[in-house]
């Protein structure tokens, strides 16, 4: 428990209305998106300026509390589950002003807790773009994107949030301000810390200010969906498409199982005898964009597509891309527990990694709907299973494992976009062996001597 003493400082700090210790309102934030046991905090500090959030990050540091901060705790690894009994959370919800977009040099300043949506649509008004899209986008804050790395569907083409971090600012363990990167397109001033902070889940220090790289808007924009009577016909298409050079802003994947969940769901008219489904979108130029979706067109009829409809205006394409944003919400709907994995392989390995999936899910008797960003090599393996029943749990716990062993053999990673949190730090070494593992623990050691800041996750205690 934390004395009252230290709690009377924190509301000097940030005000008593932004210091919460009943357990009512700690149990909202006590679990995140990962299937994990809630944990309970000792209090939740909410910080509406700068300067308090540093003091709050100073104090915590002094007296020995453990820290997490908790944007809009949308995470999929348990990376905002707090620590147990003398945690705080630290919320910058309130901390949401989009500081400057500036149109010039197409960059935008902002505080850690704006909704990742809210940004995208204020520089599509001025003509510019912020592409990385989280599934979570209308609620995640870009300080929780930047800490996980987050990817999204159109990571194929324009990479993930770490390509569009130009700068950031950050509170040490002690309060003080770091700052690196900058306003530029080009810096090569000091250690890349910014580089260091991306993906570090709060394990290193407290974002105060991010700069974000953006670029113009795309002049044009054509979609289509590709209906596949087996499953591998689809996959291989994925392959393809890439090896023919060919890079679509987007290249998803729905199996039988999520597109009739979806289809129930959202009620768009998606073919629900379908095995699979490739959902393509290309942007740019206008002449390009009509020559690469012929080819691509072309590509999956020769390679077995049952069908090829092209949307035939924005609204029709608005409305497939929003039934494939609601994959997550439809397979939730299905059974009471929802355990949805990232693991990530070669994008010519998507193939094997489909009917890995097949296998898994025969394997150990349960349902997988499987779904994501093909283009890239990132799927989403979703289980659906209740964990009350401890049976079926044991054997969705085997599965997971198995479907971690299968991409690290197929040359992959154990998550493109999910972070590693506390649900998949327990397999790190598996990946990237235990040198790097301590090598990672004396540079948190180093910065976080006292481990307040997010202990337990990632690397582990």
């Amino acid at each position: 428990m934390i004395r009252k003493s230290l709690l009377k400082e924190f509301r000097e700090k940030v005000g008593s209305e932004n210091v919460f210790t009943d357990k009512a309102d700690l149990f909202t934030y006590a679990y995140d998106a990962a299937v994990l046991d809630p944990v309970l905090p000792a209090a939740a500090l909410r910080p509406v300026t700068s300067e308090a959030l540093s003091h709050v990050v100073r104090l915590c540091n002094e007296n020995r509390i453990p820290l997490t901060v908790r944007g809009a705790g949308t995470n999929l690894s348990g990376g905002t589950i707090p620590f147990p009994d003398d945690g705080v959370v630290v919320l910058t919800n309130t901390l949401n002003r989009i500081l400057e977009i500036n149109e010039a040099d197409m960059y935008a300043v902002v505080q850690p807790g704006v909704v990742t949506a809210k940004l995208a649509a204020a520089v599509e008004a001025k003509g510019l773009f912020y592409p990385p899209d989280p599934g979570s986008q209308d609620v995640s804050t870009l300080a929780g994107n930047v800490a996980e790395n987050a990817g999204g569907l159109r990571g194929l083409k324009y990479g993930i949030t770490r390509d569009y971090v130009m700068g950031i600012q950050f509170f040490d363990v002690n309060g003080e301000l770091v700052k690196t990167g900058s306003r530029t397109v080009k810096c090569a001033t000091g250690y890349n810390l910014g580089g260091l902070m991306i993906g570090s889940e709060g394990t290193l220090g407290i974002f105060n200010e991010i700069i974000l790289k953006l670029i113009p808007f795309p002049a044009s924009q054509k979609a289509m969906v590709a209906v596949f009577d087996k499953l591998d016909k689809a996959s291989e298409t994925v392959a393809g498409i890439i090896a023919s050079r060919i890079v679509p802003a987007t290249l998803e994947f729905m199996d039988n199982f999520t597109i009739r969940a979806v289809e129930d769901f959202s009620h768009v008219g998606l073919p629900t005898d379908a095995a699979a489904l490739l959902l393509i979108e290309f942007d740019g130029h206008p002449a390009p964009v009509v020559e690469d979706a012929e080819k691509v067109e072309s590509l999956c009829r020769k390679n077995g597509a049952t069908s090829v409809r092209v949307a035939k205006d924005a609204s029709e394409r608005d409305s497939v891309w929003a039934a494939r944003r609601s994959a997550l919400s439809a397979l939730a709907n299905l059974k009471p527990t929802l355990v949805l994995e990232d693991a990530t392989v070669p994008r010519s390995k998507i193939p094997d990694m489909v009917r890995a999936m097949q296998n898994i899910a025969e394997e150990y008797n349960i349902s997988i709907g499987t779904f994501g960003h093909a283009g890239d090599g990132n799927l989403h393996p979703t289980i659906l299973t209740d964990r009350r029943d401890k049976t079926e749990w044991e054997r969705v716990e085997s599965a997971i494992a198995a479907i971690f062993d299968r991409a690290l053999e197929l040359g992959g990673t154990l998550s493109g976009e999910h972070g590693t949190g506390i649900a998949k730090s327990a397999f790190l070494e598996k990946e990237t062996g235990m040198a790097a593992i301590n090598y990672s623990k004396r540079v948190k050691g180093a910065l976080d001597p006292n481990n307040i800041l997010n202990p337990g996750k990632v690397i582990g205690d």
